[in-house]
């Protein structure tokens, strides 16, 4: 029985190669922002700690107010930290939204080439099928050639 073979195999497989490079350059930009995100909540985390401290420990009896001065300008640093590690996290969506866009271009690729395929070889077998069908009735058509040869033969003897 001959074997299908598919003359675009090699685009097939490049296209499949390009669908899982896509896959990887997403996973490694989601990873950076899960890492954004991880140093956000850390930071969320350390204001928080930092904020009770200040009112459990800080506001009571005497007022230091070099101290609170220092506090101040930790918060402020700390605010001006977040409003970059969103930032940040807002270029990283856009690098995802990017990687998707290009992940689902490729794997639309691949699967055009896997449709063609399948119709290509749906095409063969239909061929194999017709070639086969042609084959057993030209063997029919010799037996049924044959065997009437042979009734004739026969009939010829009966008569004589």
């Amino acid at each position: 029985m001959p074997k299908f073979r598919f003359q675009l195999e090699g685009v097939l497989r490049q296209r499949k190669q390009l669908e899982r490079q896509r896959q990887r350059e997403l996973a490694v930009v989601q990873a950076e922002l899960n890492l954004l995100t991880a140093q956000l909540k850390e930071l969320e985390a350390n204001t928080q700690n930092t904020m009770t401290d200040l009112r459990q420990n800080r506001l009571t009896g005497v007022l230091d107010l070099n101290f609170l001065a220092a506090h101040r300008r930790f918060m402020i640093a700390v605010q001006r930290q977040g409003m970059q590690l969103v930032q940040k996290m807002a270029v990283v969506q856009k690098k995802i939204d990017d990687a998707r866009l290009a992940l689902f271009e490729a794997a639309k690729g691949r699967k055009i080439i896997e449709k063609l395929r399948e119709k290509k070889f749906e095409t063969w077998k239909q061929e194999l099928g017709k070639k086969e069908l042609a084959e057993l009735d030209e063997v029919s058509m010799q037996l049924s050639y044959w065997h009437g040869v042979g009734d004739v033969a026969a009939e010829g003897e009966v008569e004589s």
